[in-house]
């Protein structure tokens, strides 16, 4: 238990430095649910989820196998604590599966794979619901200090998640862009049509297809890379 302010502060202020210090997206994540499992007490192991635009929810870091098979069963079941807390808000506790009666469904199943005790906390920015920060025990009871750090920490880890899923959308932006503007070159020389036609020759094949329009590009420059490849020496 972290009862000395002092101390608390050290460690957030070390989890801090640690969530902030990486760039790409699943990098964040994972540092996230490392720092959290040795800053918040109480828990065996910590997951990350992220919310997409067609409310599905994703987790994308845990530390260990029982974070994917806990989430999983509370996403098909549409209940649980830390699915309540990314669609309502705020921190959701179940101090003991075994007394827990807002979930039945859920505890009947969550128990059987030696879960006792659960937090989870909503990540938020101004604009959106980011995803959630979840806790996951052995052993039943859950610290009142615990759920204070939790909450200071999942402060600092919505910082950071927002910026690196900015960031992460921004390159995929770029990369997008850059794949869909080498696809249509591709598609002109080949077929010798102007520029329109060829950008409507991979909406066409990416209606078509029900793929991407990105993926389609992609696989358009990937596949023509491929023609041009150098074997490689034989014998090498």
């Amino acid at each position: 238990m972290l009862h000395d302010p002092s101390s608390v502060a050290a460690a957030l202020t070390e989890a801090a430095l640690t969530i902030n210090s990486h760039r790409s997206l699943d990098d964040t994540l994972d540092a996230i649910v490392r720092a959290a499992q040795q800053t918040v007490p109480g828990f065996e192991h910590v997951g990350i989820s992220i919310t997409h635009g067609n409310r599905r929810i994703e987790t994308r870091s845990g530390t260990g196998a029982l974070v994917w098979e806990i989430d999983e069963l509370q996403y098909k079941l549409g209940e649980g604590p830390c699915y309540d807390a990314i669609r309502t808000g705020g921190v959701t506790i179940m101090e003991d599966i075994a007394t827990e009666q807002r979930w039945p469904r859920y505890v009947d199943e969550a128990a059987g794979h030696g879960l006792r005790a659960q937090m989870g906390l909503q990540l938020y920015s101004d604009e959106s619901t980011l995803g959630g920060l979840n806790f996951y025990s052995w052993e039943p009871g859950i610290d009142p200090d615990a759920i204070q750090l939790a909450e200071l920490f999942a402060a600092h880890a919505s910082i950071a998640l927002g910026r690196a899923r900015h960031e992460h959308q921004l390159n995929e932006s770029v990369t997008t862009r850059q794949a869909i503007g080498t696809a249509v070159g591709i598609i002109m020389e080949r077929y010798r049509i102007p520029e329109e036609r060829a950008f409507q020759f991979l909406v066409r094949a990416s209606s078509t297809s029900n793929i991407k329009l990105r993926d389609v590009a992609q696989e358009v420059v990937d596949s023509t890379s491929r023609q041009f490849a150098v074997p490689p020496p034989e014998g090498g």
